[in-house]
């Protein structure tokens, strides 16, 4: 959920308006529209801001993401070999067979 979404969910679940939030969190409600639709995106201390506001607490969790290991690397390594089995010139025609037209 990106932060428009998390915003409107908020606000709606609190039953609150545009500019009730807007007043509650110290923005215009133009500010927060565009927060919600996207085209404007909160810092995080503003985020917390309007979420705060509508009674909402931002707790999140950090995660180290585990590398691959590896994989990836053999993956590419595979895909090489295969492109070696393919010719790196193509005929200039290919030795198709005919199709007869059936009537």
């Amino acid at each position: 959920m990106d932060s428009s979404q998390l915003i409107r969910f908020a606000r709606r679940r609190r039953g609150l308006t545009l500019r009730a939030l807007a007043e509650r969190a110290g923005t215009s409600h133009s500010t927060l529209s565009a927060y919600e639709t996207g085209t404007k995106a909160p810092s995080v201390v503003t985020l917390d801001r309007v979420m705060r506001a509508a009674g909402f607490v931002i707790d999140a969790e950090l995660e180290q993401r585990v590398t691959d290991d590896g994989r990836r690397g053999r993956e590419l390594e595979d895909v090489l070999h295969l492109a070696e089995q393919f010719p790196a010139r193509h005929a200039d025609r290919h030795a198709y067979p005919r199709f007869t037209r059936v009537t």
